[in-house]
């Protein structure tokens, strides 16, 4: 069966179980934070395990392969767009319960609730995710991190909708976490985890946010669509200050800008494609190689086909 054909198959498969949650050809240019890019094939909404089930049972018999979207804050989608499926998590995945210093969240709720929650129930260990976009599942994924904290710090257990359907629930040990990595995409997808907090003053855990979230409006272009952090710090060294070391900032393609307030954003002035962000991604990795001998990886993930030039 060619592409075409299994992408219609599935679509109107999924249309009937999960009518008004399924959606063709949607533009990921309003789905992501950088606000550009191609098309989604399908964009498909699941409020439970049972729209999981389906989704990825579908995928399977047709072949198409997926990604779960949650906020589009780490995303670069190819200006051809993605010839599969777009999960979004929906309400089960957004439920918030407390136990004594845990909180137990699904993996569609944003860390930016999380952290106002910790902070009225005095819970410290949070207040380095304030102004981190995107959702717990994500940051877990990708072990997001600031201020000295990190994901991995803080998760207890995760629980698991593997590959094969089935819920799985993992412990912090078996969840290969590294810098901005984690084993957790070999597994499945995330549909809840266990942060285990501890107790802490509540008007010190307010200044903390408060001070942490003036930090990124000083120091990130907040007045630019972008896709966060491009690249990985590597041993040590800050990535925006190699690229700024060797006089990147503000290099554009189209109107994709290595930002001149922190060079490790490229920004959208406005009608960058996807192919001007990735272009300019590899005119900054060519560069900082030959002058400093550092190979930069990419944080953002990268879906869909570009042309390496």
């Amino acid at each position: 069966m060619n592409e075409a054909r299994a992408l219609e198959k599935a679509y109107l498969r999924l249309n009937r179980e999960m009518s008004g949650r399924i959606y063709r050809n949607v533009s990921m240019a309003k789905q992501v934070t950088v606000r550009t890019g191609g098309p989604v094939a399908i964009l498909a909404v699941a409020n439970t395990i049972s729209d999981l089930r389906l989704l990825l049972q579908t995928a399977d018999r047709y072949r198409i392969p997926y990604f779960v979207l949650g906020k589009g804050s780490n995303l670069l989608v190819s200006d051809k767009g993605y010839k599969g499926i777009a999960i979004e998590l929906g309400s089960d995945f957004k439920k918030i319960s407390l136990d004594r210093h845990c909180i137990q969240a699904g993996a569609a709720t944003s860390l930016s609730t999380l952290a106002q929650v910790a902070w009225k129930n005095s819970l410290n260990n949070l207040t380095f995710s304030v102004g981190i976009p995107g959702t717990l599942g994500g940051a877990l994924v990708m072990n997001a991190g600031a201020h000295d904290g990190c994901m991995s710090n803080i998760v207890s257990t995760v629980t698991i909708y593997t590959h094969n359907c089935e819920l799985q629930i993992l412990n912090k040990t078996e969840l290969g976490f590294g810098y901005r990595t984690s084993s957790i995409p070999s597994y499945g997808i995330i549909v809840e985890a266990m942060l285990k907090l501890e107790p802490g003053n509540q008007n010190r855990i307010r200044f903390l946010m408060e001070r942490y979230f003036r930090k990124r409006k000083e120091t990130q272009p907040f007045e630019h669509p972008s896709a966060g952090c491009v690249f990985k710090n590597t041993s040590g060294i800050s990535a925006g200050k190699l690229i700024d070391g060797v006089g990147c900032k503000g290099w554009r393609i189209g109107d994709a800008e290595v930002s001149t307030k922190h060079a490790n954003f490229i920004v959208n002035l406005g009608g960058a494609t996807a192919t001007d962000i990735y272009k300019l991604i590899k005119e900054v990795q060519l560069k900082v190689y030959r002058e400093k001998g550092v190979l930069l990886e990419p944080e953002i993930n990268i879906l869909g086909e570009f042309k390496d030039e």
